[in-house]
């Protein structure tokens, strides 16, 4: 597969129909990226759920763990939280009122991955994926075949959806129309919480490098909310959601699935890493890229024609290097820098409030 030059897709009007629309003071300032931190290991990037997920992974690095080991324990605490409505455990549901999860891992010593989609009734899909990768010689599972193979290892049924999440898909069902049997209570507006959720694709990456400089990361998510029931985003594909690659870095996303699935965008960063780029700068370069692909789809652009959709990159070199894209301004991400564990502004694209992923 050839491999486009990103320095010779910068030149062309292809980049131009990407314009950046900056503001100076801030992340990205107009000409250059944020200045980009020192490496430092071992190092744990997370989305901007991810504050607790550093630590825990963070600790359990400095206790010689394997770092797929730490960033799945690091995760597994958004996965169970009740609260967090995009991953594991109160995630919400598809269009039939049915949470379905999906999660990748990537394991950078061995370049071996494991993954699982469409995972109903089991809260910590990232640790079911990474048994696919260590119990099986598949990559993907999904559905029923998942389901039936997390029971086989131990893993208890129970019902995700919790009344928070319950409560809100019902109020999605009832105002779908006012032409079916779904009567709406008399509320003039959208509540906070469904508004929310109608532009919820939540997720949470995690990746590690260790003091050794070996990588690993892991993407989990619930889903689009109210997505069609079997649909699956870019969570669980090696190339699109995650992807590790021991002797250059990691990379992840969270946002608009289908966007990286048409570009294989976490493999691209990556690759673009390997060319000698930043970690920011190599998020920033492939949000480029999706902008300038997504002018092909008209219904995907708003009036500016600029991307109607939040889409972030997170990525971590082997040396400890790391940072962050979003597609537009406000977005932030967790990193442990084995300093201090922080929440960190995120370099971005476009300058434009109300659509930040």
């Amino acid at each position: 597969m050839k491999l486009y030059s990103r320095r010779d897709f910068l030149r062309t009007g292809l980049a131009a129909g990407a314009v950046v629309m900056i503001k100076s003071g801030s992340p990205a300032l107009a000409g250059q990226a944020a200045k980009q931190e020192p490496g430092r290991l071992p190092c744990v990037l997370a989305s901007s759920n991810g504050l607790r997920s550093t630590v825990k992974a963070m600790r359990l690095l400095r206790q010689g763990a394997d770092p797929l080991e730490a960033v799945v324990a690091g995760v597994n605490i958004v996965e169970d939280d009740p609260t967090d409505n995009s991953v594991g455990y109160g995630g919400l549901p598809n269009e039939e009122g049915v949470v379905e999860l999906d999660a990748s891992v990537m394991h950078g010593p061995t370049h071996r991955a494991g993954a699982v989609a469409a995972l109903r009734n089991i809260k910590n899909p990232s640790r079911v994926a990474k048994l696919v990768m260590e119990r099986t010689d598949h990559v993907l599972l999904v559905g029923e075949g998942a389901l039936k193979f997390a029971k086989a290892h131990g893993f208890q049924e129970e019902n995700l959806l919790t009344e928070e999440s319950r409560q809100t898909w019902l109020e999605w069902k009832e105002k779908l129309s006012d032409r079916d049997n779904w009567l709406s209570p008399e509320r003039k507006k959208l509540t906070a919480a469904l508004r929310q959720a109608l532009a919820t694709t939540g997720t949470i990456n995690c990746l590690a490098v260790d003091e050794r400089g070996d990588l690993a990361g892991v993407t989990t998510t619930s889903g689009l909310a109210f997505k069609i029931p079997g649909r699956v985003g870019d969570s669980p594909i090696i190339g699109a959601g995650l992807y590790v690659d021991n002797e250059i870095g990691a990379a992840g996303s969270t946002g608009r699935g289908e966007a990286n699935l048409t570009t294989c965008a976490s493999f691209q960063v990556v690759n673009e890493m390997a060319r000698g780029v930043s970690p920011e700068e190599a998020c920033l370069r492939v949000l480029k890229y999706v902008a300038a692909k997504t002018k092909l789809t008209p219904r995907l652009l708003t009036r500016d024609e600029t991307p109607n959709f939040g889409l972030s990159f997170y990525a971590l070199n082997k040396k400890g290097e790391y940072g962050a894209a979003t597609m537009f301004s406000g977005g932030t991400f967790a990193v442990h820098d084995g300093r201090q564990n922080r929440q960190r502004e995120a370099a971005y694209l476009y300058e434009r409030k109300g659509q930040n992923d």
